[in-house]
Order: structure tokens, then C-alpha cells, then sequence
């Protein structure tokens, strides 16, 4: 019998958290603290740059600090992508890297919060996150493939009942990526009330100190996580000419993928864009703190009922349909809260939207991993990643340039969504189906 509740999912995550014996487990122990570092980071930039002066100045910084988002991926797109391919036993290297360079990072950006000295350390720790984001991408296949997924036919089951029976490379790693996502959310929710208290006792450069000292903690546990074993290794070899033939005519990968990022990214226009609607909606309503807490209170309940809810489909549908469903949601809330515009509507809003990029991300990221080479892994995730942050900039940079209405942006957001569900739909059935 399969548990698919979140509770199962919560079961098996922590199970996997707490067994350091196997790879994933290491792996998720590492995300845990990097998550929380990043958590840490984000307090004390908000701080900085949005809390602590004025709406028409913190515009101004909220939209350099867009650009410098977007930068980082000039750097791991082209550079750290193929490096990232060509060993496979360097994963774990760049994952340390990434973890260390932040420690270093967040002490020097505590001694120059209020100068211009902020800007290049912040995105210098951008860097270093998109290094991680992109390189656990590439590891969750190899850490499942050595030691959790069975052969079909297996009946190994879960301490949760989660059977594992079905998770093959084909319909496994939305799974794993589900639970890495969920510990992310958890931890990241806790780690925001622990850097709010931080931060309102001692100030922002407490947070980031503190920050600094969780970074070497995951630094620390990126050296544990196993070498890759002999299978991963051939597997992950570096391409042919005639692969990277292919992959020079076909940069996107297959057509399914390319359709599959086209509905990511959209989704992450959306997270972008109802982000900073809220946020500086809420100031100009001179909203206090408490509707902020509760937005954020709110949609990480939501990401949570969306890793619920991908566990539940895994089984059942295609990957590729639970994208659409996410759109055609998105589309329907959006339409929704423009009606009532209100704001209680767009809290409920962000939670709505919770569920559904919860659900999409790790749909898409299974897609990725299951159709792309393992060779090729790591430059083909940096690649998407570009895209989809650029997609979450243009959705954050809108409300943020143009002073919309709540009825407005959610009238936009519902007509952009709708849209790309129908585009979606339309576009992937001309190709072959998942």
C-alpha cells in the first residue's frame, strides 16, 4: 500500500534526513543547511533594502538587486555548466565551494550593509547559490541511482509506506525532488523566524554572521556526501562529438523539454511577479508587518500542499499534465482575487500560488533528468535555470516599475497564464507525449 499524503512524503523525507548512510540522505542534510543559510541572507537583504527606507528608494534598490539576479547565470550558464559535466566526482567539490564561498561572503557583506561594497558581495553570493541550485540538480539522479531506486518489481516500501516499488530513473525523481523541496520549505520557514528574532535583538549584521556559521556547516557536509559509484560514473561520461552535434542543433533538448520549460518558466513569471505585486502593494497600503508574516506564513503552507499534491499525481499522471493543471490553476486563482481584490484575497493568492509552483518545479525538473544525459546534465539544468530566473525578474520587475492596482496585476497574471496553459496543451500534443 502507497502513502501519498504529505505526511507520508514528511515520513519519508525526515527518515532519509536522519539516515546519513545513504547518499540522499547527505544530500538532504546538506540542502537543509543550505537552505537555511539562504533564508538567513534573504532577512537581512530585505532588511536592508526594502524594510529600511523609503517605497519610491527601496524601488530603486529592489530592481538593481533584480539585474544582479539575473547576472550570476552570465557565469554558471557557460562556465560552470560543462564543469560540472566533465566530473562527476567534482559535484561534490563545487556543492563545497558553493557553501564556502557564502560563509566567507555573508561575514564580509555584515561589514558593509549601508556601502556600495554590498552589491558585489550580494552578487557574488548569487553566483555561488546557482552554483548549488544547478549542481544538486545534476546529483539527485546519481545519489538516487545509488541507493534508493529498486528495480521494477521491488517491494521496498518506506519507513512511511511510501513503496518505492515504481521509483525507476522514469518516475522517481520528481519524488526526491519533492522531499528535498519540502525539507527546504520546513527548515527555511524556521530558519525565518530564528533570523527575524536575530534581527530584530542584534540587527541584519547578526544574521548574516549567523548565516556565515551555517554555511560552514553545510560546507562541512558536502565533503561527506559518496563518491560517485563506478555505473553513475560511466554514465555521467563526457559526450561525444555526435552528442554534442545534437545538442549544438537542439539546444533545448527534446521538444517535450522545450515545451516543458516554456510552462516552468511561465510558472515562475507568476512567483515573480504576484511577489513583489504583494509586496509593494501592501506598502502603499501602508499595510504593518502582520500582513507581510502572514503572506509569507501563507504561501509556505501552500508549497507544502503542493509537494502534497505532486506525490499524490506522481503515480497517476504525466509530469506534463500536472504543468498544465499548474497553469490553468495559477490562471483561475489569479482571476479569482482580481474579482474580490482585496487583501485578504491576494494572501490567499500567494497561498494558492504555493501550491501550484511547488507542484510544477519538481514535475520539471523529473522531465530534466529523465530525458537529458547524464553528460550533459549539468550545463542543461544551468541553461534552464537561466531562463527561468530571467522569466521570475520580468515577473518582479513589472509591479515594480508600474505602480498596479491589485485588480490590475491579477488580471494580467490570470490572462498571461491562460494563455500559456492553452499554448502548453496545444504546443506539446503536436509532439510526441511523455
Amino acid at each position: 500500500m502507497r502513502g501519498r499524503s504529505l505526511r507520508s512524503l514528511a515520513l519519508t523525507a525526515a527518515h532519509d534526513l536522519f539516515d546519513q548512510s545513504t547518499g540522499i540522505g547527505r544530500l538532504a542534510l546538506a540542502h537543509v543547511a543550505m537552505m537555511v543559510g539562504d533564508t538567513f541572507v534573504t532577512v537581512s537583504l530585505a532588511s536592508s533594502l526594502f524594510f529600511s527606507v523609503s517605497p519610491t528608494e527601496a524601488k530603486g534598490r529592489v530592481l538593481a538587486y533584480l539585474l544582479f539576479t539575473i547576472a550570476p547565470f552570465a557565469v554558471v550558464s557557460p562556465v560552470l555548466g560543462p564543469l560540472i559535466d566533465r566530473s562527476s566526482n567534482g559535484r561534490r567539490v563545487l556543492i563545497a565551494v558553493s557553501a564556502g564561498l557564502r560563509m566567507v561572503l555573508c561575514w564580509e557583506m555584515s561589514q558593509h550593509l549601508n556601502s556600495l561594497w554590498l552589491y558585489p558581495d550580494a552578487f557574488a553570493v548569487l553566483v555561488a547559490s546557482k552554483l548549488y541550485v544547478v549542481t544538486r540538480g545534476t546529483l539527485v539522479p546519481e545519489m538516487a541511482r545509488s541507493d534508493q531506486l529498486r528495480s521494477p518489481g521491488s517491494t521496498d516500501v518506506s519507513p512511511a509506506g511510501w513503496s518505492r516499488a515504481s521509483d525507476t530513473p522514469e518516475s522517481g525523481f520528481a519524488g526526491f525532488n519533492a522531499q528535498l523541496t519540502l525539507l527546504g520549505t520546513v527548515f527555511g520557514l524556521v530558519g525565518g523566524v530564528i533570523a527575524a528574532g536575530i534581527l530584530k535583538s542584534l540587527g541584519a549584521p547578526a544574521v548574516l554572521l549567523t548565516a556565515s556559521v551555517v554555511y560552514a556547516g553545510a560546507m562541512l557536509q558536502s565533503g561527506r556526501l559518496p563518491r560517485p559509484a563506478v555505473r553513475a560514473r560511466v554514465e555521467a561520461a563526457p559526450l561525444s562529438q555526435a552528442e554534442r552535434d545534437l545538442q549544438a542543433l537542439r539546444p533545448f533538448g527534446e521538444a517535450q523539454l522545450a515545451w516543458g520549460l516554456i510552462a516552468a518558466s511561465l510558472m515562475r513569471f507568476a512567483a515573480g511577479f504576484t511577489t513583489f505585486l504583494l509586496a509593494f502593494g501592501l506598502r502603499r497600503e501602508h499595510a504593518g508587518l502582520a500582513w507581510f508574516a502572514a503572506a509569507l506564513a501563507v504561501s509556505g503552507l501552500g508549497t507544502l500542499g503542493g509537494l502534497s499534491l505532486v506525490t499524490r499525481l506522481r503515480d497517476r499522471v504525466r509530469e506534463s499534465l500536472i504543468l498544465t493543471l499548474s497553469l490553468v490553476a495559477t490562471a483561475l486563482g489569479a482571476l479569482f482575487a482580481g474579482v474580490t481584490a482585496t487583501l485578504v484575497a491576494q494572501v490567499l493568492l500567494a497561498a494558492w500560488l504555493g501550491v501550484w509552483t511547488a507542484a510544477a518545479q519538481p514535475s520539471f525538473d523529473a522531465i530534466t533528468q529523465r530525458l537529458v544525459a547524464p553528460g550533459a546534465q549539468g550545463r542543461t539544468f544551468a541553461r534552464f535555470a537561466v531562463r527561468q530566473q530571467l522569466a521570475w525578474v520580468v515577473g518582479a520587475v513589472i509591479p515594480v516599475g508600474v505602480a498596479l492596482p491589485f485588480a490590475t496585476g491579477d488580471w494580467l497574471l490570470a490572462t498571461v497564464t491562460a494563455l500559456g496553459a492553452v499554448t502548453y496543451a496545444v504546443g506539446r500534443r503536436s509532439t510526441r507525449p511523455l
